[in-house]
Protein backbone atom coordinates (compact mmCIF):
# COMPACT_ATOMS: atom_id res chain seq x y z
CA UNK A 1 0.00 0.00 0.00
CA UNK A 2 2.83 2.21 0.65
CA UNK A 3 4.35 1.68 -2.24
CA UNK A 4 1.49 2.46 -4.55
CA UNK A 5 0.82 5.90 -2.29
CA UNK A 6 4.15 7.33 -3.55
CA UNK A 7 3.64 6.31 -6.83
CA UNK A 8 0.43 8.49 -6.78
CA UNK A 9 2.40 11.17 -5.28
CA UNK A 10 4.89 10.80 -7.80
CA UNK A 11 2.45 10.99 -10.54
CA UNK A 12 0.89 14.07 -9.05
CA UNK A 13 3.93 15.84 -8.98
CA UNK A 14 4.94 15.73 -12.73
CA UNK A 15 4.22 18.13 -15.24
CA UNK A 16 2.01 16.37 -17.18
CA UNK A 17 -0.82 16.18 -14.45
CA UNK A 18 -3.60 14.71 -15.22
CA UNK A 19 -7.27 15.69 -14.64
CA UNK A 20 -10.90 13.84 -14.76
CA UNK A 21 -13.35 17.13 -15.04
CA UNK A 22 -16.85 15.38 -14.81
CA UNK A 23 -20.24 17.47 -15.15
CA UNK A 24 -23.18 17.80 -12.81
CA UNK A 25 -25.10 15.39 -14.93
CA UNK A 26 -22.30 13.10 -14.93
CA UNK A 27 -21.99 13.20 -10.81
CA UNK A 28 -25.89 12.89 -10.87
CA UNK A 29 -25.63 9.79 -12.36
CA UNK A 30 -22.48 7.94 -10.46
CA UNK A 31 -24.24 8.93 -7.47
CA UNK A 32 -27.29 6.69 -8.97
CA UNK A 33 -25.56 4.17 -9.51
CA UNK A 34 -24.34 4.23 -5.67
CA UNK A 35 -28.14 4.80 -4.58
CA UNK A 36 -29.07 1.62 -6.66
CA UNK A 37 -26.27 -0.30 -4.69
CA UNK A 38 -26.94 0.89 -1.43
CA UNK A 39 -30.66 -0.67 -1.91
CA UNK A 40 -29.68 -3.80 -3.70
CA UNK A 41 -27.33 -4.37 -0.43
CA UNK A 42 -30.26 -3.78 1.91
CA UNK A 43 -28.59 -1.38 3.75
CA UNK A 44 -30.81 1.28 5.60
CA UNK A 45 -28.88 3.61 7.18
CA UNK A 46 -30.66 6.03 10.03
CA UNK A 47 -28.36 8.94 8.86
CA UNK A 48 -26.53 10.35 6.25
CA UNK A 49 -23.23 11.78 6.58
CA UNK A 50 -21.72 14.53 4.59
CA UNK A 51 -17.79 14.81 4.83
CA UNK A 52 -16.90 18.59 4.71
CA UNK A 53 -16.29 19.89 2.12
CA UNK A 54 -16.33 17.51 -0.66
CA UNK A 55 -18.68 15.47 0.37
CA UNK A 56 -22.04 18.46 1.48
CA UNK A 57 -23.38 17.88 -2.23
CA UNK A 58 -23.52 14.50 -2.77
CA UNK A 59 -24.76 13.61 0.66
CA UNK A 60 -28.01 15.95 0.35
CA UNK A 61 -28.53 13.99 -3.14
CA UNK A 62 -28.01 11.04 -1.33
CA UNK A 63 -31.01 12.12 1.27
CA UNK A 64 -33.63 12.74 -1.91
CA UNK A 65 -32.10 9.08 -3.64
CA UNK A 66 -32.74 7.21 -0.43
CA UNK A 67 -35.14 9.31 0.67
CA UNK A 68 -33.80 9.30 4.22
CA UNK A 69 -34.28 12.88 5.73
CA UNK A 70 -31.69 12.31 8.46
CA UNK A 71 -28.68 14.55 7.59
CA UNK A 72 -25.30 15.33 9.52
CA UNK A 73 -21.91 16.95 8.47
CA UNK A 74 -18.52 16.07 9.61
CA UNK A 75 -15.42 18.66 8.85
CA UNK A 76 -11.98 17.46 8.12
CA UNK A 77 -9.55 19.20 7.30
CA UNK A 78 -6.35 17.58 5.13
CA UNK A 79 -5.56 18.98 1.28
CA UNK A 80 -4.59 21.99 1.32
CA UNK A 81 -3.54 22.32 -2.33
CA UNK A 82 -3.35 20.27 -5.41
CA UNK A 83 -2.00 16.61 -4.02
CA UNK A 84 -0.57 18.80 -0.88
CA UNK A 85 -1.64 17.40 2.24
CA UNK A 86 -1.00 18.68 5.94
CA UNK A 87 0.97 15.70 8.34
CA UNK A 88 -2.51 14.07 9.01
CA UNK A 89 -5.96 14.66 8.70
CA UNK A 90 -7.93 16.70 11.63
CA UNK A 91 -11.39 17.02 12.49
CA UNK A 92 -12.59 20.18 12.40
CA UNK A 93 -16.02 19.66 13.12
CA UNK A 94 -17.79 17.02 14.97
CA UNK A 95 -20.44 15.27 14.34
CA UNK A 96 -23.32 17.76 14.53
CA UNK A 97 -26.06 15.41 15.37
CA UNK A 98 -25.78 12.14 17.99
CA UNK A 99 -25.45 8.55 16.21
CA UNK A 100 -25.42 6.85 19.23
CA UNK A 101 -26.69 3.42 18.43
CA UNK A 102 -27.52 4.62 14.57
CA UNK A 103 -26.60 3.35 11.00
CA UNK A 104 -24.51 5.90 8.93
CA UNK A 105 -23.81 6.44 5.92
CA UNK A 106 -20.86 8.26 5.69
CA UNK A 107 -20.60 10.25 1.60
CA UNK A 108 -17.67 12.18 0.61
CA UNK A 109 -16.52 12.62 -2.81
CA UNK A 110 -13.51 10.44 -3.23
CA UNK A 111 -11.60 8.00 -1.67
CA UNK A 112 -7.85 9.07 -2.41
CA UNK A 113 -5.29 8.47 0.53
CA UNK A 114 -8.36 7.16 2.51
CA UNK A 115 -6.91 8.74 5.74
CA UNK A 116 -9.85 11.28 6.33
CA UNK A 117 -12.34 8.89 5.74
CA UNK A 118 -10.60 6.53 8.04
CA UNK A 119 -10.84 9.44 10.75
CA UNK A 120 -14.85 10.07 10.60
CA UNK A 121 -15.23 6.10 10.99
CA UNK A 122 -12.75 5.85 14.06
CA UNK A 123 -14.54 9.34 15.10
CA UNK A 124 -18.58 7.68 14.17
CA UNK A 125 -17.20 4.74 16.58
CA UNK A 126 -16.23 6.37 18.87
CA UNK A 127 -19.27 8.62 19.29
CA UNK A 128 -21.55 5.75 19.53
CA UNK A 129 -22.28 4.53 15.95
CA UNK A 130 -24.02 1.05 15.47
CA UNK A 131 -23.10 0.41 11.86
CA UNK A 132 -20.85 2.86 9.78
CA UNK A 133 -20.87 1.93 5.83
CA UNK A 134 -18.87 4.64 3.52
CA UNK A 135 -19.95 5.41 -0.15
CA UNK A 136 -18.12 7.81 -2.60
CA UNK A 137 -18.51 8.89 -5.76
CA UNK A 138 -14.47 8.00 -7.24
CA UNK A 139 -12.05 5.69 -5.32
CA UNK A 140 -7.95 5.04 -5.73
CA UNK A 141 -6.92 1.93 -5.72
CA UNK A 142 -4.04 3.40 -2.94
CA UNK A 143 -6.61 4.47 -0.63
CA UNK A 144 -6.12 3.21 3.15
CA UNK A 145 -10.09 3.07 2.99
CA UNK A 146 -12.27 1.08 0.46
CA UNK A 147 -15.82 2.48 -0.03
CA UNK A 148 -18.43 0.03 0.59
CA UNK A 149 -19.73 1.83 -2.25
CA UNK A 150 -18.43 3.57 -5.38
CA UNK A 151 -19.19 4.66 -8.63
CA UNK A 152 -15.92 4.87 -10.03
CA UNK A 153 -12.20 4.08 -9.58
CA UNK A 154 -9.90 6.77 -11.18
CA UNK A 155 -6.10 7.40 -10.82
CA UNK A 156 -6.51 11.07 -11.97
CA UNK A 157 -6.89 14.48 -9.86
CA UNK A 158 -10.79 15.20 -10.17
CA UNK A 159 -12.05 18.52 -10.60
CA UNK A 160 -15.52 18.68 -9.12
CA UNK A 161 -18.33 21.06 -10.53
CA UNK A 162 -18.50 22.61 -7.13
CA UNK A 163 -14.78 23.16 -6.58
CA UNK A 164 -13.70 25.00 -10.34
CA UNK A 165 -12.97 28.19 -9.14
CA UNK A 166 -10.56 27.00 -5.90
CA UNK A 167 -9.27 23.99 -8.19
CA UNK A 168 -8.55 26.89 -10.88
CA UNK A 169 -6.03 28.96 -8.94
CA UNK A 170 -4.36 25.79 -6.82
CA UNK A 171 -3.52 24.37 -10.37
CA UNK A 172 -2.26 27.42 -11.75
CA UNK A 173 -0.14 28.08 -8.18
CA UNK A 174 1.38 24.40 -8.64
CA UNK A 175 2.22 24.54 -11.69
CA UNK A 176 3.95 28.46 -11.13
CA UNK A 177 6.03 26.49 -8.50
CA UNK A 178 6.97 23.70 -10.85
CA UNK A 179 8.61 26.67 -13.59
CA UNK A 180 4.94 26.02 -15.44
CA UNK A 181 3.76 29.20 -16.79
CA UNK A 182 -0.09 30.50 -16.45
CA UNK A 183 -0.70 30.18 -20.01
CA UNK A 184 0.20 26.21 -20.13
CA UNK A 185 -1.78 26.01 -17.05
CA UNK A 186 -4.72 27.69 -18.39
CA UNK A 187 -4.49 25.04 -21.68
CA UNK A 188 -3.80 22.02 -19.54
CA UNK A 189 -6.83 22.94 -17.83
CA UNK A 190 -9.27 24.14 -20.69
CA UNK A 191 -7.87 20.94 -22.56
CA UNK A 192 -8.60 18.76 -19.91
CA UNK A 193 -12.28 19.84 -20.26
CA UNK A 194 -13.11 22.86 -18.12
CA UNK A 195 -15.16 25.96 -20.03
CA UNK A 196 -12.70 28.19 -21.55
CA UNK A 197 -14.16 31.13 -20.53
CA UNK A 198 -14.55 30.34 -16.78
CA UNK A 199 -10.72 29.61 -16.42
CA UNK A 200 -10.09 32.84 -18.10
CA UNK A 201 -12.22 34.08 -15.52
CA UNK A 202 -11.21 32.90 -12.37
CA UNK A 203 -7.16 33.02 -13.67
CA UNK A 204 -8.11 36.92 -13.90
CA UNK A 205 -9.87 36.72 -10.67
CA UNK A 206 -6.71 35.61 -8.95
CA UNK A 207 -4.82 37.91 -10.54
CA UNK A 208 -6.98 40.95 -9.37
CA UNK A 209 -7.29 39.65 -5.80
CA UNK A 210 -3.41 39.54 -6.16
CA UNK A 211 -2.72 43.24 -6.32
Amino acid sequence: MKEQSNKKQLSYTREKLEFEIPSWNQIYTLLLKIAEAVKKSKYEPDIIVGVSRGGWIPARIMVDLLENPKLANVATEYYLGVADTKQEPTITQPISISVEDKKVLVVDDVADTGESLKLVNTHLKEHGASEIRIATIYYKQWSVTVPQYYAKETCLWIIFPWEQKEAVKKVVEKFGAEGITEEDAKEKLISSGLDKELVERFIKEAAEEEQ
